[in-house]
């Protein structure tokens, strides 16, 4: 962490101490700045008073809080709590009303969302479109189509020991729920979660990523515009406001970002016990066989690295692993498409989004300038820092201990890995911490059904990247240190949702055996019921009077 020096700045009846301070925080690059009022102030005469001040301090320095702190997150989340136990957003039709707010407000506001996120990435309209707009409003969509279906009750089957009754699986809603959203798809990435936990009942706050302050913005506004203010709010800010958050008590904390930061979040949360879902990360694998067709399996690997937001995708692919045999043929498959997406001069290209930061920039360059990394360059390598691009990079066979095959990429960078059998492959990805998404391209169905059942990931596809995550019927959600739970269609409805188990009996058919004191001859009978209960022998085997007890 760096600080810069305090500066002293003029007003006409009082100054201010200003502390810069600038690191990475909880969910990245991130400035605070903190001041302290100061009393008795006197102005050199020598120096203009418009250039400096300079302050005599009284024994007493007035603090000023920052907008917002731990108090006002308690306040915030108790009258949260207040519209919950109302009992308002446990109905169907506040639900349905919420739901239908937020595909009012897609609808309505597309330009400024597009404009928000060119602002924060220079993503292409069309990008926009497809990986925000459209992701959130198929969520939306969705929801308000099966939202009854999914709130009834599940009938399930009761067991023999129960007779007579009925039994069923309750979705109530958790309560207070907090949502951390992330910057590389900062709108579609925070709604997504929200409309889960407005179609379960809950009240809501969300805080967007301030590393994507135009969106972060739009949305607080926009939320405040369309969206029931007594239970669903957004709340702005960086490290400060997100600690302040994470002090309280919440009954569900939705994170989605890094391992790191995902390590803090559930570290809080467990001070309250509090469920958490983290979305993270990791190096997600692509193996190539010999058998594919190149062409198409190219589009799909540029599809699925520099075309979703310029590598900066948690389900992006991170390194391919392919034969030593086909590696030239892939590199130079993958240099055409490249060329033919993005033009030859790639830093040129309007179709690409930007890196989101300096730090991330310096961050990108540093991986590649390692000691034996360099040099592997085979395609790309172009940067320029002053537009924060850093062009499509192939790298091949680069050294395994090296930290671009060491920590998630999470940027344009595509380091190619070469073995003698593509079943040597198996082994160096399960090394690795197990990654969100892995991607196998082969026409070998033994090779297939080996990658499904060896490999450990979140999800998968066969023979494509990234589209897994547009199917709602598929569960979205990372395994180990790339994340627990997940969401997506009716998953995310579970995800904010309680399964409360549920049992019906009446007075009918209450047997005496039951109950204690229990005789030789009450031990018999309780003995041959269990047996029945556990083989699942025919119901005729117990013998009951007419009025339904059981002898």
């Amino acid at each position: 962490m760096t600080i810069f020096s305090p500066g002293l700045f003029k007003h006409p009846s009082r100054c201010f101490r200003s502390y810069s301070i600038v690191g990475v925080g909880l969910l990245g690059t991130f400035t605070y700045r903190h001041k302290y009022k100061i009393n008795r102030v006197s102005f050199s005469s020598s120096t203009p008073s418009s250039y400096y001040c300079r302050a005599t301090l009284s024994t007493t320095m007035e603090e000023v809080k920052p907008a917002f702190d731990s108090d006002k997150a308690a306040v915030l989340v108790n009258e949260l709590r207040k519209t919950f136990n109302s009992g308002k957003t446990k109905s169907y039709e506040w639900r349905i009303s919420q739901l239908e707010s937020i595909s009012k407000m897609i609808d309505e506001k597309e330009k400024e969302i597009v404009e928000a996120l060119q602002k924060d990435l220079s993503k292409p309209e069309l990008e926009a479109f497809l990986s925000e707009i459209l992701m959130a409003r198929s969520s939306c969509k969705l929801a308000l189509k099966e939202l009854k279906q999914w709130m009834m009750p599940q009938k399930v089957e009761t067991s023999l020991a129960t007779y007579p009754s009925s039994a069923e699986i309750v979705a109530e809603p958790l309560g207070v729920v907090l949502v951390i959203s992330t910057w590389n798809f900062p709108f579609s990435l925070s709604l997504d979660p929200v409309i889960g936990a407005i179609a379960a009942g809950n009240a809501v706050v969300l805080k967007p990523s301030e590393i994507a302050p135009a969106t972060s913005s739009l949305l607080s506004r926009l939320v405040g515009e369309y969206m029931d203010k007594s239970a669903i709010i957004v709340v702005e800010g960086a490290v400060a406001e997100t600690s302040a958050l994470l002090e309280q008590k919440w009954d569900k904390i939705f994170f989605t970002g890094g391992a790191r930061v995902g390590r803090i979040v559930m570290a809080a949360a467990a001070k309250n016990l509090t469920p958490v879902t983290l979305e993270l990360g990791g190096k997600c694998p692509a193996v190539v066989d010999s058998n594919v067709n190149l062409q198409v399996t190219a589009r799909r690997i540029v599809a699925g690295k520099w075309v979703c937001n310029n590598g900066q995708a948690c389900i992006g692919v991170d390194y391919i692993i392919t034969t030593k045999e086909l590696a030239p043929k892939l590199i130079a498959t993958l240099v055409n498409v490249v060329e033919e997406i993005f033009g030859k001069d790639l830093m040129e290209s309007k179709e690409r989004s930007r890196i989101i930061n300096s730090f991330h920039f310096k961050r990108l360059v540093n991986l590649l300038e390692e000691d034996k990394v360099s040099s592997k360059i085979v395609f790309g390598g172009q940067r320029d820092e002053s537009q924060l691009q850093i062009a499509p990079t192939i790298l091949l066979d680069v050294p395994e201990d090296s930290m671009i095959l060491q920590e998630e990429i999470f940027g344009p960078l595509l380091p190619i890995i070469t073995v003698e059998r593509l079943e040597d492959s198996f082994a160096m990805i399960n090394r690795k911490p197990k990654p969100l998404a892995a991607y196998l391209f082969s026409d070998d169905e033994q090779i297939k059904r080996k990658f499904v059942q060896n490999i450990y990931a979140g999800g998968m596809a066969i023979n494509d990247t990234i589209l897994q995550v547009t199917v709602p019927t598929l569960p979205f959600g990372g395994v180990g240190e790339s994340g627990m739970g997940s969401y997506h269609g009716k998953f995310s409805f579970d995800a904010f949702s309680h399964k409360k188990a549920v049992l019906y009996r009446s007075f009918a058919g209450d047997s005496p055996t039951r109950y204690p004191p229990y005789t030789p001859g009450k031990k018999k009978q309780i003995k041959a019921l269990l047996s029945v209960c556990i083989q699942d022998e025919p119901f005729w085997y117990l013998q009951r009077t007419e009025n339904g007890r059981i002898q």
